[in-house]
Parts: structure tokens; C-alpha cells; sequence
């Protein structure tokens, strides 16, 4: 590759995909033009072929209100999935009487509330991606966002110790809710924003579920702190169960008056493509294109081994914590805090640094190697006594662990390029929530059968066989590939029309 076209994909270069700030109704000249001095006259006709026309590439301001709401409401999903299992222990004195005996079954009935999500993603991301592609953001989200609220009012009717039953079925809308969560964010992402600004705004859409889940772990066990009366534990789940479906059924009223599904003009030359394409697309066949794309299984088995592990140790974090430190419930969701938190510096860190530099593989294997240092330092600190050195490991962890989700989906985005990024994302998060059920499944087993460290070993190696599958993956950055053609025809143009400019002034020179 030379200097011109590297420069050019790391966004140095003055002459970068077309992308604009304008209004709701602005223009702008979208199209790069030949620089001219003062004392140089410009060159006639140059400006004709190079004039912005009705079907160039654009960018609108409400892109960020776009892309807040749609956080807004990952946050509130995302609360949803970990809030209960943070204080898995509480919840299983509480529905105590509608539980089974049996001490492995009562506990993974209490994972399930977690694994739900997982479960539903798989059985329900082909309608779902289906619905996505066919029917655009704006039903996805008003579908979500619409569930996601009757989830949290039947959590309300569920305050008794005999009702499990109806806390699993609300668990289960909302498990169904976030289906249009999380493949969301590089499709809004490639709708909305411009070339240059894509990978940052699916970190931002990554962080808006990541902070629903700092939420989950940080709020319900200082809301449901554990206390030997029962009555005292129902009167502060029903709290946080009304305040989330008072806020929930909030934004779903926000989202359907606001939200739109698509800007007016699409923002990069890509994403024209990838609309113009659409219009014809199958999606079965997209989806088959996908499944014999090589570099994309290599991805998304790795992304779910990575992924997978995160929730594995989400869901079981209170268990973990309190295996090594009794009694430290609130302590065990400030370190689930602390993963997040850390995890939300790491995506947009990663985010940025992917407009920057365009390095997806790289990026994404060095992510990875780290992940599995993390989880191995995280493990083997777990038993020194010192629950602050556990605050620092977790936090290392969740910084690389975390960091790597949006790189995940742009990585995918580039290698599968045209093909809709809710469906490869749709793939990519199936994977997740498969190795996410397996892994919490096995891990609860081994804990209770020969301890946490050997379960938090057994992701260890898990991610060790993931980074090695991430070396072998091809970096076939087709969307890249397709703006170098978009800016190469422009060059011919460019030159087509000097040549012809200067053949004019020769022939004018000889005329005089």
C-alpha cells in the first residue's frame, strides 16, 4: 500500500471519505477538490465533474440524539440482565419456597435468570437480524423498547417468595426486549455516522449497555442489601423493580415520538453502497454468504469464547466474590463496577483508536492476548486476602475484556463487507450467548465441585484458544477496499479532465 492511500485510511489525508456536519436541511460540498493559489486561475471544467450532487453522502446532526436514545435504552436492558444475579444470594433466600431441593438446581435456577438473555438471543436473532434488516431501527426499537417495559411490570406482580415462576417469565420478556440491543450498535452506527466516525459511535453504543450493566451491578445491592427479615428484602425489591418499570415505560414513550429510522441521505460512500445493495438482497443468501466466509466463523467463535467468558463471570461474580470474601455482597458489585467501568475506558479507547489507525486485526488480537492475561492474573489474586488487589485485576480484566466488544463487530463489519451489519452482528452476539450459557453452566459445576479457581482456569485456557483462532483470522478489510475505489475513480476523473483542459489550451495556443 503507498503513502497516498495509508494516509488516506488512517484520516490524515485531505482527501477522506465525504463527510459533513450539515443540518436537518444543509449542504455541503462533499466531494474533494484540486487546491489553487491565488496567482494560479483554476481549471475550467475541473469544477463541473466535481460539484456535490443529490446523491452524495451526508451526515446530520441528529445522529447523537439517535445514538442517545438508543443508549439510553441498552442502559435500561441492560439493567435488567445482571440486576438480579449481583444479589444471586439474597434472591435465593427470598424464593426459597419455590425453588428446587436440590443445592446445584436451586443455584442454576438462579444463573437462569441471567442465561435467559443468553437463550432467547439464540433461539430469536434470525427473526430478529430478519427484522432489522427488513424493517429498519425504528421498529426494533420501538419492539425492545416496548417489551423491556412490560418485563419490569410483571417483575412487580412478582414480590412473593412463591412467585419464581413469574419473576422467570418477566425475565424472559425482557431477555426477548434485548434481542434488538445488542447487533444495534454498528448498524446505527453505518446508518448514521460517517466514515470517520463509525467505529467511535459503536463504542458509544457499546457503552451505553455497558453502563446498564455498572448500573446493575452498583445499584440492587445497595437498593436489596441482604437482611435476615424477608419482609424488609420484598419491600426493597419491589422499589427497584417500580423505578425500573417507571423508567422503562418512560422511554419507550420517549422512543416512539423521537426516534427515526434512517437519515434522509445516507453518510458515507460505504453505507450507499450497502443501501443500494440492500434493496436486492436475500437474506437467506446473505446469511449463507456469511456462513462460507471463512475469516468471519474464525471471528465469530472467537468473539463468542471472549464474549462467553465476560458473561460467565458477570453472572457468577457474587458467587465468586463471596466464595474468597463471605459477607461482601456491596463489595461484589462495586468489582463488577469496576469491571464495567473499565471496560467502558476500553471500548472507547478502542473505538478511537480504530478511526485512527483502521488496524482491526491487530487491534483485535492484541485485545484478545490481553483478555487472557487479565484472566489469569484475576484468578490467581483472588485467594491473597486482599479484596483492593481484586478491585485492580478485575479492573485490568474488564478493560481489555470489555474493550474488545466494539472492535468485535467492526472487525466483522470490515471482512463481510456489504452484507448488513445486523446480521453479521446478530451472528457474532449468537456465538456470545452460546458460549455464555456453556461456560456458566460448566463454571457453576466445577465451583461447586472443585472450587472457583478451577473454573476461572478453565476460561483462562478457554481464551487462550480464542486468541490463537483471532491469529489466524485474514484481514480482508473490504470496506475499506470499497472507499480506495470510490476515491481511485475520482482520481481518473481528475486527470481525464486535466489531460482534456490541457489539450484545449494547446489547441487555443495555435489557433492565436
Amino acid at each position: 500500500m503507498n503513502t497516498h492511500i495509508l494516509q488516506r485510511n488512517m484520516g490524515q489525508s485531505s482527501r477522506k471519505l465525504p463527510s459533513t456536519d450539515a443540518g436537518e436541511n444543509g449542504s455541503a460540498n462533499l466531494l474533494p477538490t484540486t487546491p489553487t493559489s491565488p496567482t494560479t486561475p483554476t481549471t475550467p471544467g475541473l469544477s463541473d465533474h466535481l460539484q456535490p450532487t443529490e446523491d452524495q453522502p451526508q451526515v446530520y446532526r441528529t445522529r447523537w440524539l439517535m445514538l442517545a436514545l438508543f443508549s439510553i435504552y441498552s442502559f435500561s436492558s441492560a439493567f435488567q440482565w445482571i440486576h438480579l444475579n449481583i444479589i444471586a444470594n439474597v434472591i435465593l433466600r427470598f424464593y426459597n419456597e419455590s425453588l428446587p431441593e436440590d443445592v446445584f438446581q436451586r443455584e442454576t435456577a438462579i444463573d437462569w435468570l441471567s442465561m435467559l438473555y443468553m437463550l432467547a438471543y439464540i433461539v430469536l436473532v434470525i427473526p430478529a437480524t430478519w427484522v432489522l434488516d427488513k424493517k429498519g431501527l425504528r421498529i426494533c426499537h420501538i419492539l425492545g423498547s416496548l417489551l423491556n417495559a412490560i418485563g419490569a411490570w410483571i417483575k412487580c406482580a412478582s414480590v412473593s417468595g412463591d412467585r419464581f415462576a413469574v419473576l422467570m417469565f418477566a425475565q424472559t420478556m425482557c431477555a426477548c426486549a434485548q434481542m434488538w440491543v445488542i447487533g444495534i450498535p454498528a448498524r446505527l452506527a453505518a446508518v448514521w455516522f460517517g466514515p470517520n466516525e463509525v467505529s467511535t459511535a459503536t463504542s458509544i453504543g457499546v457503552f451505553g449497555n455497558q453502563v446498564g450493566v455498572a448500573a446493575g451491578f452498583l445499584l440492587p445491592p445497595e437498593i436489596v442489601p441482604n437482611s435476615d427479615n424477608l419482609d424488609d428484602v420484598a419491600r426493597n425489591l419491589s422499589i427497584m423493580f417500580y423505578g425500573t418499570a417507571a423508567f422503562t415505560t418512560l422511554l419507550f414513550i420517549i422512543i416512539v415520538i423521537v426516534l427515526k429510522d434512517a437519515p434522509p441521505k445516507p453518510p458515507s460512500r460505504a453505507q450507499m453502497l450497502a443501501v443500494e445493495a440492500s434493496k436486492n438482497e436475500d437474506y437467506l443468501s446473505s446469511l449463507a454468504r456469511l456462513l462460507k466466509n471463512p475469516g468471519f466463523i474464525m471471528l465469530t467463535i472467537s468473539y463468542g469464547i471472549n464474549t462467553g467468558s465476560y458473561y460467565a463471570i458477570s453472572t457468577l461474580l457474587n458467587a465468586v466474590v463471596l466464595y474468597y470474601f463471605e459477607g461482601q455482597e456491596q463489595n461484589a458489585g462495586r468489582i463488577g463496577l469496576t469491571i464495567v467501568l473499565a471496560g467502558v475506558l476500553g471500548s472507547v479507547v478502542a473505538g478511537i483508536w480504530l478511526d485512527k489507525t483502521k488496524t482491526f486485526k491487530g487491534t483485535s488480537l492484541a485485545i484478545y492476548i490481553l483478555s487472557m492475561v487479565g484472566m489469569v492474573v484475576f484468578t490467581f489474586t483472588m485467594n491473597l486476602s486482599h479484596i483492593w488487589i481484586v478491585f485492580l485485576t478485575a479492573g485490568s480484566l474488564g478493560f481489555f475484556m470489555t474493550g474488545y466488544l466494539p472492535v468485535g463487530f467492526e472487525f466483522a463489519a470490515e471482512i463481510t463487507f456489504p452484507e448488513g451489519e445486523g446480521t453479521s452482528s446478530g451472528l457474532l452476539n449468537a456465538s456470545a450467548q452460546f458460549f455464555g450459557i456453556i461456560f456458566t453452566i460448566g463454571m457453576r459445576a466445577m465451583m461447586n465441585r472443585f472450587g472457583v479457581l478451577a473454573g476461572n482456569c478453565t476460561l483462562a485456557v478457554a481464551l487462550l484458544v480464542g486468541s490463537i483462532m483471532t491469529a489466524f483470522i485474514k484481514a480482508d478489510y473490504r470496506r475499506q477496499k470499497a472507499g480506495q475505489e470510490y476515491f481511485a475513480k475520482l482520481d481518473n476523473i481528475e486527470i481525464e479532465v486535466r489531460e482534456n483542459n490541457e489539450e484545449g489550451d494547446i489547441e487555443l495556443a495555435q489557433d492565436m
